[in-house]
């Protein structure tokens, strides 16, 4: 909804807003674009009325700004609908899908493209730090846009990503997630044929081939997929295939092929498998818009990842901080592993805040014990929405979690107060620890808040 309202300021249009809770970097954005943010909901918001309501899909019946837009009956849109009628229709889109791995790829992506002299416009859901921005808008063709399984507003509950008009469709991989509006896995891989179903003849669905329900999903198309297939992965038997991944001198290097030939051997910054699998999708995509290997090369290079993903906040007393915005079990479990060969050597600490809709939930309350088993300590803190999750059918227990954890034979706390979290680890932390702090939202401002502990008294 941010990058939203800066697309719209940037096209001219007067751009307000309504948020309970805004912090950066968005807030940050919001700010520097010169964009009104009104603390709170209320009627008053809509006076004078505007020429559009963009409802947001975390917006229920009931809110004081919804029901006064019904009632005055204004004119009111929601994200997707905008974004496909006033930025995407008639541009060559191409729309990253998949449980995890959206917006490093949406990023990379319009960095490769954009090296390529292509120009492209992007919508991303994290700020990229190449581009110091989490979207843009050219007068070129091109269109990425990172595309939400996620519902698109309290009037429309089908995903995002239906509305995004692909020419090209990214997998990446399907899991269950999202508990709150999918009942099992079967109807998010249900969501994901139905964005498969709209890539035109003369397009692309790019396939993660390592993930065994995107196969499933292709399989069930049989003869009726209308559209060219690209399969990629790390398994023998994609079309394309990421070999020789090692990770030295603060760079991933791995070699590509390409049904059967060497493609090409390249190297990135960015660290774990899954974003090699990543990358690899992406030079499927830029090959497919013409872009040469060697400008592909070099955009990799330079690619200096996104925002809150594995992002250094800060170094203190060789002690490492790390902000990442993993919440679902696997994307946990990843982050931590990559962590692991980044920091090879070092104690890999793991501070997690179940917040999102899908870590608050009991779903997947043993999956998370495996999620940290690359960490040699961690500390869970408390549950940020009992009572939506006690809604949708059962809470996470952290006691028992944490007793889980410490059945494994590493230190593990469950420690609800922020304050708490970092006197604990300001006890605790020794030279060369790294501190991987966890959660889809601010977390009282954590990171900031462990720096300050940590710095040398004056």
């Amino acid at each position: 909804m941010a990058s939203l309202a800066g697309m719209l300021e940037a096209r001219g249009h007067r751009v307000t807003g309504s948020d309970e809770n805004v912090y950066p970097p968005m807030s940050t954005m919001l700010e520097s674009l010169g964009i009104e943010i009104r603390r709170g909901y209320r009627a008053a918001n809509l006076t004078p009325a505007p020429d559009c309501v963009v409802v947001g899909n975390a917006i229920p019946r009931g809110n004081p700004e919804v029901e006064e837009t019904l009632k005055c009956r204004l004119n009111y849109r929601s994200l997707p609908e905008v974004l496909k009628d006033e930025f995407i229709r008639g541009h060559r889109s191409l729309v990253i899908a998949g449980t995890h791995g959206k917006t490093t790829t949406t990023s990379l992506a319009s960095w490769v493209i954009d090296q390529a002299g292509l120009n492209p416009s992007f919508l991303v859901g994290g700020v990229v730090q190449n581009f110091g921005v989490s979207f843009r808008i050219t007068d070129s063709a091109y269109f990425i846009i990172e595309g939400d399984e996620y519902d698109t507003a309290y009037f429309d509950k089908g995903p995002k990503f239906m509305h995004y008009l692909p020419e090209i469709a990214i997998v990446n991989n399907i899991e269950f997630d999202h508990a709150d509006i999918y009942k099992d896995l079967e109807a998010v891989e249900l969501a994901f044929r139905r964005l498969m179903n709209l890539v035109p003849a003369n397009g692309r669905l790019i396939a993660g081939w390592d993930s065994p329900p995107v196969r499933e999903v292709v399989a069930s198309f049989g003869q009726k997929l209308f559209t060219n297939l690209e399969t990629f992965g790390t398994c023998d038997d994609a079309k394309w295939q990421a070999r020789d991944i090692h990770f030295a001198d603060g760079m991933t290097r791995f070699t590509v092929w390409r049904e059967g030939l060497k493609w090409a051997e390249l190297a990135m910054p960015l660290i774990g498998d899954f974003n090699v699998r990543n990358a690899l999708s992406v030079i499927v995509a830029a090959t497919a818009w013409g872009v040469e290997r060697e400008q592909i090369a070099d955009a990799l290079v330079s690619f200096k990842s996104v925002r809150r993903r594995c992002e250094v906040r800060g170094e203190v007393n060789q002690i490492t901080v790390i902000d990442d915005f993993a919440h679902h079990p696997t994307a946990v479990r990843e982050t931590l592993a990559a962590l692991r060969t980044k920091y090879a050597g070092r104690r890999v600490i793991a501070v997690f805040e179940p917040r999102s809709r899908t870590s608050c939930h009991a779903t997947f309350q043993y999956a998370y014990i495996e999620a940290f088993a690359p960490a040699d300590y961690v500390i869970v803190s408390r549950v940020y929405d009992a009572q939506r999750a006690a809604e949708m059918g059962g809470v996470l227990d952290i006691e028992r979690l944490i007793a889980d954890i410490s059945a494994t034979g590493k230190p593990a706390l469950a420690i609800t107060d922020v304050e708490e979290i970092v006197a604990t680890l300001k006890d605790q932390l020794l030279p060369t620890d790294v501190v991987a702090i966890m959660s889809n939202g601010s977390f009282g401002g954590i990171h900031e808040k462990l720096l300050a502990a940590l710095a040398p008294a004056r």
